[in-house]
């Protein structure tokens, strides 16, 4: 509900300004001072928020595959650690970081690697026999009448 004319004259003439929003740098530091309180700034019990994020990382769903960590170990690919409740999935000598795992191929492209050894090794899709095309002649003229 707003206020009539005289209203806002009496309440400036009483001295009482009406509220302002707070500037850009005063929000900027309220919303530093919330994120600080939120992430435990120094608090005692920050043990509690750990647990709280641990349990948010477990409900996050997971790439196929992969697993959380139980305990700490090294990824046997590229011999650096991981800590506990970190994401790990199946490499070649063990369990490791995703990254470092061989990347599975589609089975479009297992066809093609397939179909490019094949070429490769001399081997085509069609008969072994030489093409009866002749330069300059049509193929109807150079292929015997069935």
């Amino acid at each position: 509900m707003g206020q009539t004319p005289a209203q806002k004259a009496a309440k400036a003439a009483r001295g009482q300004q009406p509220k302002k929003r707070p500037g850009k740098a005063q929000r900027e530091v309220a919303k530093r001072a919330q994120a600080a309180k939120k992430a435990g700034g120094g608090k005692p019990g920050g043990k509690k928020t750990a647990a709280k994020k641990t349990v948010a990382k477990q409900r996050v769903p997971l790439p196929r595959g992969s697993v959380r960590a139980e305990f700490p170990g090294t990824c046997p690919a590229c011999f650096k650690g991981y800590g506990k409740g970190e994401v790990i999935t199946k490499v070649t000598d063990g369990w490791g970081h995703p990254g470092c795992a061989p990347r599975q191929m589609s089975a479009a492209e297992r066809e093609f690697a397939r179909n490019k050894a094949r070429i490769e090794s001399g081997e085509t899709f069609r008969g072994q026999k030489p093409s009866d095309w002749r330069r300059g002649a049509s193929p109807s003229s150079t292929r015997p009448a069935r």
